[in-house]
């Protein structure tokens, strides 16, 4: 059987992520959503409000596991049992960052294998970062994200305020 791992931190997960394990769950046995805890980046959602908008909106697909992890994404792989790395590229400046990711990974264990699929065509303008821009400014995200993922957003932001 053969797995993929979708490595991200999801946050938050949006249309163009769901399109591209939707499509992935055609071509392997098992796609796993690994939602990472990156010490590098900061997030607006906790890491268990993303691993649940996830489950939430892939629960129409069946062969898709969604999970966090905290370790090194070689390492995961390698504890799942799985064989490919799964990326999606939207842009030119993405393939340059997932190249040198690839580079290291491969160097990190030659037996896993990166994978990349770009979203389609009227998705590829998405990122988690401007809809996170567009949000915070009290934008519509609602044709970026699934519904509940929009209402998540709005929530956070409406607990933020109160908290200023």
């Amino acid at each position: 059987m053969k797995t993929a791992v979708y490595p991200g931190t999801f946050n938050p997960i949006t249309n163009g992520h769901i399109d591209l394990v939707e499509r992935a769950s055609r071509l392997f046995d098992n796609v796993i959503v690994a939602i990472g805890v990156n010490k590098q980046k900061t997030t607006s959602l906790s890491t268990e409000k993303r691993v649940a908008l996830a489950k939430k909106v892939l629960a129409h697909v069946d062969n898709v596991e969604v999970v966090a992890f905290e370790t090194l994404l070689i390492e995961f792989v390698r504890q799942r049992g799985a064989s490919v790395i799964l990326r999606g590229l939207r842009t030119v400046a993405d393939f340059e960052y997932e190249f040198q990711l690839v580079g290291m990974n491969r160097a990190l264990d030659p037996g896993i294998e990166t994978i990349f699929m770009a979203p389609d065509e009227h998705l590829s303008y998405i990122s988690s970062t401007l809809v996170r821009e567009i949000a915070s400014y009290g934008g519509d995200i609602s044709r970026f994200v699934h519904p509940l993922v929009a209402e998540a957003m709005r929530e956070h932001l409406a607990e933020q305020k109160t908290q200023a």
